[in-house]
């Protein structure tokens, strides 16, 4: 009897071990692999945008001839436009050709270049999370010479909405799903290669202020600044305010939705939107001119994180220079 009993117990026991032992561990997402990976290798959004940009006061422009020997300068704007009035030895890019143009940099820093900023600052958070080391020229040609100062001129505005309030906290965070993507590679490396070339590939990155302010219930906003911005210049209506937005806070961004990033200037939100896009975000955009496009005064006014400074012509802004510039012939156009 006892033999029997025995015999039973074991007949039981040996499912048990075949289920244990053959039992799978959990296979990673695509997304997964690519957030390990970027924390190990120094690719969390303070990484990247740690020193991104620069204003051409800060630069060692050559007095005579306006060159800047320091950098490899990639210039993002029309042809046409770049040949009435480029930096001297700048090269002509589209956002296309980002990474073959970097490969003639030759090891060589890189200057992004471009109408307002806002482009080159895309294009820098995307060269440097392909390993490049590169900066934003800040408020782009515009900031260079007067001659180029037209879109930024236009564009920072004052702009009434009753969606742009200075009352109300920021909305609730709460937890998502991270994104669902396939690159069919397994490697943390070519997942990155492969997330990057998609985020050059997306051209519908950018969101007017008349879209956002007009249905801000249709976007996930984010407010991208300090809390003391928050009531002083005022915010869009029922945006969240996840500013110290890492790999680790990922989980607060809705994938399904379009996450709409906006800062005082539009340039740090390019190059968080182009973050955004690497990591999975596809749907993420960055909302044109930031606050400069709605509360230029009270920026040029203010108090609360050094808005003067990060206001288009504001004191400290460093975007009132006229420094030299060559046209498609060659000829040097010098300051005013």
């Amino acid at each position: 009897m006892k033999k029997i009993i025995s015999l039973l117990l074991v007949m039981a026991f040996v499912p048990m071990l075949l289920t244990t032992g053959c039992k799978k561990e959990k296979v990673k997402t695509d997304f997964e692999i690519l957030n390990e990976y970027a924390g190990l290798n120094n690719l969390d959004l303070s990484n990247v945008l740690d020193g991104w940009v620069i204003p051409a006061s800060k630069l060692n422009v050559d007095p005579n001839d306006f060159s800047i020997q320091d950098y490899y300068i990639m210039d993002f704007r029309k042809a046409a436009d770049f040949d009435a009035g480029h930096i001297k030895d700048a090269h002509n890019v589209s956002m296309g050709n980002l990474l073959s143009e970097a490969e003639n940099a030759g090891g060589k820093p890189i200057l992004c270049v471009c109408y307002t900023g806002q482009t080159a600052a895309r294009a820098t958070g995307l060269l440097r999370m392909a390993g490049y080391t590169a900066k934003t020229m800040k408020w782009g040609m515009a900031g260079w010479h007067a001659d180029f100062a037209g879109k930024w001129d236009a564009n920072a505005t004052d702009y009434d909405s009753p969606n742009w309030v200075t009352s109300g906290e920021p909305a609730t965070v709460s937890e998502f799903s991270t994104p669902d993507f396939s690159t069919g590679k397994s490697e943390g490396a070519d997942i990155l290669k492969d997330r990057i070339n998609a985020a050059i590939s997306n051209t519908t990155w950018t969101i007017s202020k008349t879209d956002v302010l007009g249905n801000p219930e249709n976007y996930f906003v984010n407010n991208f600044w300090p809390p003391e911005s928050w009531n002083e210049y005022g915010h869009v209506k029922g945006a969240y305010r996840i500013s110290d937005l890492k790999l680790e806070t990922l989980k607060n961004l809705n994938p399904n939705e379009t996450i709409v990033t906006y800062c005082y200037t539009g340039q740090t939100s390019s190059i968080v939107t182009a973050w955004l896009h690497v990591m999975g975000y596809d749907k993420a955009k960055s909302m044109l001119f930031g606050a400069n496009g709605i509360v230029h005064t009270k920026l040029l006014n203010g108090t609360a994180g050094s808005a003067p400074k990060k206001s288009w012509k504001g004191t400290g802004s460093s975007s009132a220079n006229n420094l030299g510039y060559y046209d498609k012939d060659g000829n040097l156009h010098g300051p005013e």
